[in-house]
C-alpha cells in the first residue's frame, strides 16, 4: 500500500506541474488580451488662410460637427482599396472620431485667418448670425493602381458647407469642397502629411467662401 501511495505521489506530482504550467500560459494569455498594445494616435493641423483678398466679417459664425456616414464617424483611419470598399489602417488612430476632429480643426482655421470677429462650436451655446452646416463626404486615403497592396498612393478630402441664417433658420448658399493629394514619401508619416494638406486646402477655400457669402447676405439685408 505504501508503495503504491508513492508510486501515485511521484506520478502527480509531473502531471500537477504540466497543469500548472497551461494555467499560467492561460492567464497570462487573458492578460495580454486585456491589456491590448493600445495604437499610436494622429491628429491634423488647422490651416492659416494666406490669400490674397480675403475679406474681414463684422458678424458670428457656429460651425457644427459634420455629419458623417458610419465609415467615416469613426476614430478609426480609412483607407479605400477599390470605389466600393472601406478598410482602415491597422494600430493607428485619429486622437478623436474624424468628424470632431475636423469641427475642431474647421474652427481654428477661421480663427487663425484673423478675419472674422466671432466663431466657435456650436455646442458652445452662443447665438450667431450664421450656423455653417458641414458633410464630411470623403475623408480616406486611396489606392489607385488596382493592387490595394503597399502604401497608397493619395488622400481625398471632401466637405460639402452650407450657410444658415441662424435667426431666419434659412440656408443661404451651398458649396462642397474638395482635395486630392498625393501621397509624397514612403511610411504612414506620408500618408498623415498627405491628410494635412488635403484638409488645409478645403479648409482655406471654405473660410474664403463662407466669409464672402455670409456678408454678401448681410449686405443684401441691410440694403
Amino acid at each position: 500500500m505504501t508503495d503504491r501511495r508513492r508510486t501515485g505521489l511521484r506520478m502527480w506530482r509531473p502531471a500537477a506541474a504540466v497543469l500548472l504550467g497551461l494555467a499560467a500560459v492561460v492567464l497570462g494569455a487573458c492578460a495580454a488580451a486585456l491589456t491590448p498594445t493600445p495604437p499610436s494616435l494622429y491628429t491634423l493641423t488647422p490651416h492659416r488662410s494666406t490669400a490674397a483678398g480675403l475679406p474681414t466679417a463684422d458678424w458670428q459664425l457656429l460651425v457644427e460637427a459634420p455629419t458623417a456616414p458610419a465609415g467615416l464617424d469613426t476614430p478609426r483611419i480609412a483607407v479605400a482599396r477599390s470605389p466600393t470598399s472601406l478598410d482602415y489602417f491597422a494600430n493607428v488612430s485619429w486622437v478623436d472620431r474624424a468628424p470632431a476632429m475636423v469641427q475642431g480643426l474647421i474652427v481654428e482655421s477661421f480663427e487663425d485667418s484673423g478675419r472674422i470677429v466671432s466663431v466657435g462650436r456650436d455646442t458652445v451655446g452662443l447665438r450667431a448670425d450664421f450656423t455653417l452646416k458641414t458633410e464630411l463626404r470623403d475623408f480616406q486615403a486611396e489606392y489607385t493602381d488596382g493592387r490595394a497592396v503597399g502604401q497608397p498612393q493619395r488622400v481625398r478630402v471632401r466637405i460639402a458647407v452650407k450657410l444658415v441664417a441662424t435667426q431666419r433658420r434659412t440656408i443661404e448658399a451651398g458649396e462642397t469642397f474638395e482635395a486630392i493629394v498625393p501621397v509624397d514619401g514612403n511610411g504612414f508619416p506620408a500618408v498623415i502629411a498627405a491628410f494635412d494638406v488635403a484638409l488645409g486646402r478645403v479648409s482655406e477655400g471654405m473660410v474664403g467662401w463662407t466669409l464672402r457669402r455670409g456678408n454678401a447676405v448681410r449686405g443684401a439685408s441691410a440694403s
